[in-house]
């Protein structure tokens, strides 16, 4: 069976209201190869007292030490918001083929108000290695995450 984006972005949201539900930061990512899920991952900067235990960054870090490669270029992240600098940094670096994402990094600076809001075409743009990148992706339902959310709470 063939899977589309919307698919997998249901998966990648329902991870971030998961991370929400155990007390950490409204996030979730999937690592994709062909149709296969090979990696789901959550935000998990409050339970694991990591402030760099995004879920794309935690996704990228175990399930490249796990499989021992570095290289993700047949890989599609599916993420429910647009990444950070530091997770786009790490999808340049583990060279990444391809981002997908929910809510816009605008969007999430007006949620999240002062924070480092520098979208990640941006960092691929100044990059070597550039993943494609699409989205916004299932929007509207990435946004409801967010729903009465206080970052820090």
């Amino acid at each position: 069976m063939t899977y589309n984006d919307e698919y997998f972005m249901k998966i990648a949201i329902e991870q971030a209201s998961k991370a929400r539900a155990e007390g950490n930061e409204p996030f979730g990512a999937i690592l994709v190869k062909g149709d296969e899920i090979v990696k789901i991952a959550e935000n998990k900067v409050h339970t694991h007292s990591d402030p760099t235990y995004h879920a794309e960054i935690g996704l990228i870090r175990d399930f490249c030490s796990e499989n021992q490669l570095f290289d993700l270029q047949e890989y599609t992240l599916y993420t429910s918001c647009e990444p950070c600098v530091m997770c786009s940094g790490a999808m340049v670096w583990s060279n990444l083929g391809k981002l997908v994402y929910s809510v816009e990094h605008d969007q999430l600076a007006e949620i999240a108000g002062d924070n480092i809001m520098i979208s990640c075409e941006e960092v691929f743009g100044k990059s070597p290695m550039q993943p494609t990148v699409a989205g916004p992706v299932l929007n509207e339902e990435g946004l409801k995450v967010f729903d009465g959310y206080t970052f820090g709470e």
